[in-house]
């Protein structure tokens, strides 16, 4: 072989092997330092699926499940990988839809952003167990489509709706605000517990991958599993809620619009808090009705979804002399033996001036007996003496230390419940006052002298009116009210805000709060409510009549027993007239049923019977 074709041959041969040598080199780069193609092998090749959490249960106060999870399947696609050969007329009678809802479901606004022709979305939501069979059998011959398993809301007990509240799907705004959390068709709580602990209750997600084959039909786990990351349970709330008191109040409550709270004093512990009328929970959960229930009850003249317990900002009427009483004595206006003279009205002016009307009852009265006879003349004067304790033409000065003792009450801000719209109420000021009656020559304490009796501009949501009870039974202090007890992760308990566990105290001596006590006991015993009276159970309270343009509205609050209460309530009837009439007896039903557990004897069972079949939405009823 001659040098010249040696030499050639060599060139040859180092040609190749520089070839060679340069193709290992890229395949060696592509393969283990640049995942370039690896990623989009994987992205084609490899399903990523959320994986949703259980949401937290909720129970009772005594271990009672109030909600829990159904498991129902959402039909997912993506609309690329979608057969354009498919049976879609099998498609349909497989899962009961007609053509029109398969076209429908499918075509997407895509300019909106809100879907994309890449990216799986709900197709047909919470198909029921039996539609999920048949497809899932079938799912194979349609490519494109995938089940996904969701829990949605179920409720053991029609009760408690307003409390417990509903889910719903996120909106936009709530996706973009989330920092990646929730998705489009994620549900978010809407209303009550689910919204105010929606944190706590959701979990966490998780993801699953998936082989798929190249009709991206899934096929295997990927990784058998390993990648795989497991959605994290919601946390369970304990609430305070005595769910079988709140069936009862809710049964006493039909037919009536209104509300009734109820707390343990020394803890603030909610154990009822209902809102009439109501509706059943069970209405409003994710599912094919659900639109068609919530519309229904949204047009309901009643206003169903109006919570009355926390929104309603209501005149609290006389049980509201409560306060006026315990800031005169501890302002030092009046004694417990101080006595006014009440000739059946009040009287603020001259022989010749306007007088306004008060029950008949003995002429002479001591505070005790005008809070056991609501008289209003005790008050009004009572009331005026405080705003005028610096001088009548400083109203001002008298008003403002009044204004501060309500608000250590509680009146006229949150008291911050865990749960959801609780307004304030309204604790009118000095400022309010001169701009009402800035055109019409000032104001002074007669002309406001309709607050000293709990009417005019001073109003109370009906945890408000609760919560004062809870105080006059605690003499002087209280926890904010709350619901949750306490969360449950695993089987370690989790205590919620710490602030719920400190005592709020009101700037009155204790001793002052004795003789109101025994008024609001004489008032069940002899005074203005006396239906209200359960043997064997020391109940005081107090009755309260708010005038309205109809039927007046009936009021009573009170706490029981009077030493040592375990047990605060406020009743609120719409136009339910004279407060012993039905908020009283309600009341008392309410607290004999929780501390005793029955109504015990003939005629506590008739009134029970009375209160039950009362009806004050149709009055044209018995």
């Amino acid at each position: 072989m001659s040098d010249r074709f040696s030499n050639r041959y060599l060139n040859i041969l180092a040609v190749f092997a520089i070839g060679t040598l340069v193709l290992l080199g890229k395949a060696a780069h592509l393969q283990l330092i640049d995942d370039t193609y690896r990623v989009k092998g994987n992205n084609i090749a490899v399903d990523e699926i959320t994986t949703y959490p259980s949401r937290g249960l909720i129970t009772d106060r005594n271990g009672k499940i109030i909600v829990y999870n159904n498991a129902m399947y959402d039909l997912m696609v993506t609309y690329k990988q979608i057969d354009p050969k498919m049976d879609t007329t099998k498609f349909c009678n497989l899962l009961g839809i007609t053509k029109e809802t398969f076209v429908k479901n499918l075509n997407k606004n895509w300019r909106s952003g809100r879907y994309s022709k890449r990216k799986p979305f709900v197709f047909l939501k919470t198909i029921s167990a039996q539609r999920y069979t048949r497809i899932q059998e079938n799912l194979y011959e349609f490519p494109g489509f995938f089940t996904r398993l969701r829990n949605v809301r179920g409720y053991p007990y029609p009760n408690a709706a307003h409390v417990l509240g509903y889910l719903g799907e996120v909106n936009r705004k709530q996706i973009d605000q989330s920092d990646g959390i929730y998705s489009l068709g994620d549900y978010i709580g809407q209303s009550g517990l689910e919204l105010q602990y929606e944190r706590e209750l959701r979990g966490k997600k998780g993801v699953k991958f998936m082989l798929k084959d190249k009709f991206g039909r899934e096929v295997e786990a990927y990784d058998e599993g390993g990648s795989d990351i497991p959605p994290v349970s919601g946390k369970d709330l304990i609430t305070s809620l005595d769910i079988d008191l709140q069936i009862y109040c809710e049964e006493l409550m039909k037919n009536k619009r209104g509300s009734i709270v109820a707390l343990e004093p020394e803890s603030g512990e909610i154990l009822a808090m209902l809102s009439a009328p109501t509706y059943n929970p069970n209405l409003l959960v994710v599912g094919p009705s659900r639109g068609k229930n919530y519309n229904h009850i949204l047009k309901d003249s009643l206003q169903p979804f109006f919570d009355r317990s926390v929104m309603a900002k209501y005149p609290p009427g006389s049980i509201f002399k409560t306060i006026v009483g315990l800031v005169a004595l501890e302002e030092e206006i009046v004694t417990t033996d101080y006595r006014v003279t009440c000739p059946g009205y009040y009287q603020p002016g001259k022989a010749n001036s306007r007088k306004f009307g008060c029950h008949q009852h003995e002429r002479y009265v001591n505070l005790t007996k005008a809070i056991k006879h609501s008289c209003n003349s005790y008050f009004f004067r009572t009331f005026r003496d405080i705003v005028d304790q610096y001088g009548e033409s400083i109203p001002q000065k008298g008003l403002s230390i009044f204004n501060e003792y309500l608000t250590a009450f509680g009146v006229g801000k949150p008291l911050e419940i865990d749960y959801p719209r609780e307004k304030k109420g309204n604790n009118p000021n000095p400022k309010y006052y001169d701009k009402v009656y800035k055109n019409d020559g000032g104001w002074n304490s007669g002309k406001i002298m309709s607050v000293g009796i709990g009417q005019g501009e001073i109003e109370m949501t009906t945890l408000q009116m609760a919560n004062l009870a809870a105080i006059l039974g605690n003499r002087g202090s209280y926890k904010l009210p709350h619901l949750a007890k306490f969360f449950k992760e695993g089987e370690t308990p989790i205590r919620p805000d710490d602030k719920y566990q400190k005592i709020q105290q009101v700037p009155v001596n204790k001793r002052h709060f004795q003789p109101i006590i025994d008024g609001m006991e004489d008032v069940v015993l002899s005074g203005t409510a006396k239906q209200a009276f359960i043997p064997d159970i020391p109940l005081c309270g107090k009755t309260g009549t708010s005038q309205n343009a109809g039927k007046d509205h009936s009021i009573f609050f009170a706490f029981a027993p009077k030493d040592n209460p375990k047990i605060a309530i406020a009743v609120y009837i719409e136009n339910g007239g004279f407060g012993g009439t039905y908020a009283a007896p309600i009341a008392s039903l309410v607290v004999e049923k929780y501390l005793q557990d029955s109504i015990k004897g003939e005629k506590r069972q008739y009134l029970e019977e009375k209160m039950m079949t009362a009806n004050l939405v149709d009055q044209t009823k018995p």
